[in-house]
Parts: C-alpha cells; structure tokens; sequence
C-alpha cells in the first residue's frame, strides 16, 4: 500500500539479488490517493528480492524476503 500526495507517474517493480526486474507491479499515471499493489511471488524461488516505487520526485526502495 502506498500513498500519493498528487497525481503522478508511477513505476512499481520487484528486482532480484541481480538487478534484473522479476515483476513489474504498476507502470502508469495515478491520482492521488492511497493505492495498493499485490505481488504474487508464486513463481519465484524463495530468497531476497528489493521492491523500487517511482512516483514523480521520489524513489525509493525496500528488501523483501520471500519464505517458502
């Protein structure tokens, strides 16, 4: 979940150890709000992965542990 101060670009997408983008979760034009984007890791092996949200000036990123 996540929150948008003003409408904006977004980009949403779960990265492996590697860099390389695993699923990309939202790539559009949103209104401001507060949002949700689900992420299905049913297809992924079980490890760390990082999650980068870019929404007009900001970007950021967070580690996430995906447990089988």
């Amino acid at each position: 979940m996540y929150e948008l101060p003003a409408a904006s670009d977004v980009r949403l997408s779960v990265f492996d150890l590697l860099g390389r983008e695993v699923s990309p979760l939202v790539n559009d034009r949103q209104e401001a709000g507060v949002h949700r984007a689900t992420f299905d890791a049913a297809g992924l092996a079980g490890g760390v992965y990082f999650y980068r949200l870019r929404a007009g000036t900001f970007a950021g990123s967070r580690r996430l542990l995906v447990v089988r």
